[in-house]
Formats: C-alpha cells, structure tokens, sequence
C-alpha cells in the first residue's frame, strides 16, 4: 500500500535521486523542488506530487522517439 503523505525522511527513503533530507530543506527555503505541505511545523510530500517533479523533464533521445 503506498502511502497517501510522506515525511521528509520517507520521501527521500522511497526516492534516494533526490539526495538527502537536507537538500529538500534546502529546495523548500529556496522555493524550488517538488510541491510540499505543511502542517504548524510538520513537512509533508504526496507522492504524486514527488513522481510529477522527477518526471516533468524528460530527455528525448533518437531511441526513445521510435
């Protein structure tokens, strides 16, 4: 069952390309990076919103245009 929201260290867990934990703190500081909520102090990612982010700019090759 995959969960609905992930935490900070469930997201980076379930996705290791995006680094660490602190990369994402970082991203949310800076505005960038994939869509996040909060909660009073909580941090959550739906994965849908994390699977959007990894995928939103695909390289094309010759291979892939067949």
């Amino acid at each position: 069952m995959i969960p609905r929201v992930l935490s900070p260290r469930d997201t980076v867990q379930r996705y290791p390309v995006l680094g660490c934990t602190g990369t994402l703190a970082n991203w949310r500081t800076q505005k960038r990076g994939p869509k996040f909520y909060k909660m009073s102090r909580k941090v959550f990612y739906r994965p849908e919103d994390i699977e959007a982010f990894l995928f939103r700019s695909p390289v094309l090759t010759k291979d892939s245009m067949r």
